[in-house]
């Protein structure tokens, strides 16, 4: 058994389990940062480990181009490349979809892309970009699928559900096969991911195509584009009404402190997002105040840290008026210094809501945080 729950609220849907993965077990839920190219931007993995990331997702698509698989298998793979000593997630490149200077178009054989690097098209099928995570190397591989866009027709919708069930079961298919002389504990895991929008006809479609290839995890796609919070909410008790209970469930793209601890009290396992990094680089940083607009104008002769309530080394070490004029200036140190906040508080968050499950208080917990992020 890869997945084994531990603790459950007794309020909530809120659950705390272990993920089995060949580099060893993470206690779920978690929070990924973003590591597109082996680092989170302007951050390094040592940064990762002082605030307590046990997990992190780089992008394989992206890898794949520079520096190349060839250079990372022959480097001991993702983990001792980047030397990383938690649990190393790829994103299969899906996302890339979302960029028109990357993806061109798709079809059911697989995805066209453009090189951002040469500018050479490429064609990735599902068993190629199956190869491409294994030789990578990561702990935990997703399926290749179709992101739509949250303003796509239905019917566009509905293709991209099709194209992501395709792809799902050659993806399982091909994973296996070149899996199948391995001991199961040497084997990379494998998640699916789901896409129908907010359309609870066509999220059914996708989550019973899936339940049927037996993935060791199941992702929900697709959101963090302009859906409203009870959309999401609404996708998310779909799933879980669906879903096997002992499998983790990966809310992809959530990034905002209160709706993960509201995703969490759903049932969800595993997040990612890059909008703490990215709102952290434009001023935006997370406090137990709620959203702290640094760039403003009175913040520009505070002493004060960023949250006094924070212990991380930045608000322990640096003012609010520092943080802004490197921001002001577009230095990388002010960049590193907020992203490394705003990725701590959120590892905190994820530690309180822990503790809130275990004494059936995570209710309490979010109804503290909806009076200041709200």
């Amino acid at each position: 058994m890869t997945f084994k729950i531990t603790r459950k609220d007794k309020h909530t849907n809120a659950r705390i389990a272990i993920l089995k993965t060949k580099s060893g077990n993470i206690e779920t839920p978690f929070f990924m940062p973003i590591s597109t190219k082996a680092t989170p931007k302007f951050l390094n993995s040592k940064h990762l480990e002082q605030l307590n990331a046990k997990a992190t997702i780089s992008n394989a698509l992206i890898l794949s181009l520079r520096p190349g698989t060839k250079l990372i298998k022959k480097l001991g793979g993702i983990k001792h490349f980047m030397n990383f000593k938690g649990i190393n997630f790829t994103d299969s490149g899906g996302f890339q979809m979302y960029s028109p200077s990357i993806y061109i178009k798709s079809n059911l054989k697989g995805v066209n892309f453009r090189n951002p690097i040469s500018g050479e098209k490429i064609f990735m099928t599902p068993e190629q970009n199956m190869k491409i995570q294994l030789d990578i190397d990561s702990d935990v591989a997703m399926t290749l699928d179709e992101m739509p866009m949250y303003e796509h027709s239905k019917e566009q919708i509905k293709l991209a559900v099709n194209k992501t069930s395709n792809w799902a079961t050659r993806c399982k298919n091909e994973h296996d096969k070149l899996q199948k002389n391995l001991p199961k504990s040497k084997r990379q895991l494998l998640f699916g991911i789901t896409q129908g929008g907010k359309y609870k006809d066509l999220r059914t479609i996708s989550i019973k195509n899936h339940i049927n290839l037996n993935f060791d995890g199941h992702s929900i796609g697709g959101f963090g584009l302009g859906e409203t919070k009870q959309e999401e909410q609404n996708i998310i008790k779909l799933h879980k009404t669906l879903l096997p209970e002992n499998k983790p469930l990966y809310l992809m793209g959530i990034g905002d402190p209160l709706e993960i601890l509201e995703a969490i009290a759903l049932g969800c396992d595993c997040f990612d997002s890059r909008l703490p990094t990215q709102n952290a680089r434009r001023g935006t940083l997370f406090t137990s105040n709620g959203k702290l607009k640094l760039l403003n104008k009175k913040h520009k002769f505070s002493k004060l840290p960023i949250d006094k309530n924070c212990n991380c080394f930045v608000c322990k070490t640096y003012t609010r008026s520092y943080i802004r004029f490197l921001l002001k200036e577009q230095e990388p140190t002010g960049k590193a210094l907020a992203s490394y906040h705003n990725l701590y508080y959120l590892q905190q968050i994820i530690k309180e809501a822990k503790i809130a499950i275990k004494n059936n208080k995570l209710k309490q917990l979010i109804k503290r945080l909806r009076k200041v992020y709200e």
